[in-house]
């Protein structure tokens, strides 16, 4: 009995104290890492320059080699006829972006805000002033694709990543002060005299039962 009551007893504050170790060990990982829609949009910003330097490769390729490409496109730079620009707002995409997202960790649209503005602004100008669109499909492919992976990454961030982080601090504030305010649940030390009769009553008990049973014994003591 003793040993039931005990192993009880220390079972409960166990109890409650899984709360505390799942709100610690949350909190641990909240401060330790980010979290998986973060990376997730860190995983697509990577995404962003590797598909944009994948198409600006093929299109050195497509249109002489590699090389003559750039020396052409790099060396002797023509805003009006080179991709190499359009490479380059890839990297400041990628760079700004990993920098305020997964490094600094920002909670805040203002650098997504600034990388759209400026690629868009910039593709604009570049498709109105230059000559891209006579240099066939690539004239039309790198920017409309770089166009729209820079509002893909805008709506990721506004609309699944701050609002989901948001839900996960208010459900992990929400978590640290149920547990702040929940109640102790562990007993005292529970004593012997609770579970067990004093020893006269026992005795008492027991001859009394005996009389019960063997009548003329409590007949005899009566005589006597």
């Amino acid at each position: 009995m003793d040993s039931l009551c005990g192993s009880s007893v220390d079972s409960r504050p166990g109890h409650s104290g899984g709360g505390g170790g799942r709100v610690d060990s949350y909190d641990s990982a909240h401060k330790n890492g980010i979290s998986d829609v973060r990376r997730t949009f860190c995983l697509f910003v990577t995404f962003d320059l590797l598909f944009i330097t994948l198409l600006w490769i093929i299109e050195l390729n497509v249109n002489g080699g590699i090389q003559k490409q750039l020396e052409k496109e790099v060396l002797h730079y023509d805003y009006h006829a080179s991709f190499f620009d359009i490479f380059l707002l890839a990297v400041f995409r990628f760079a700004v972006l990993i920098l305020a997202y997964a490094v600094c960790r920002l909670r805040h649209w203002w650098a997504i805000a600034v990388t759209t503005a400026v690629c868009c602004a910039f593709l604009i100008v570049k498709v109105i002033l230059s000559k891209l669109l006579s240099q066939g499909a690539f004239g039309y492919l790198l920017p409309i694709i770089s166009f729209i992976l820079a509002w893909i990454e805008t709506w990721l961030l506004d609309f699944k990543v701050l609002p989901q982080e948001d839900q996960d601090q208010n459900r992990f504030q929400s978590m640290a002060d149920a547990a702040e305010r929940a109640p102790l649940m562990g007993a005292g030390p529970v004593s012997d005299g609770q579970f067990y009769s004093p020893p006269e009553s026992v005795a008492d008990s027991d001859e009394e039962l005996d009389d019960k049973l063997d009548p003329e014994r409590g007949l005899i003591q009566q005589v006597a």
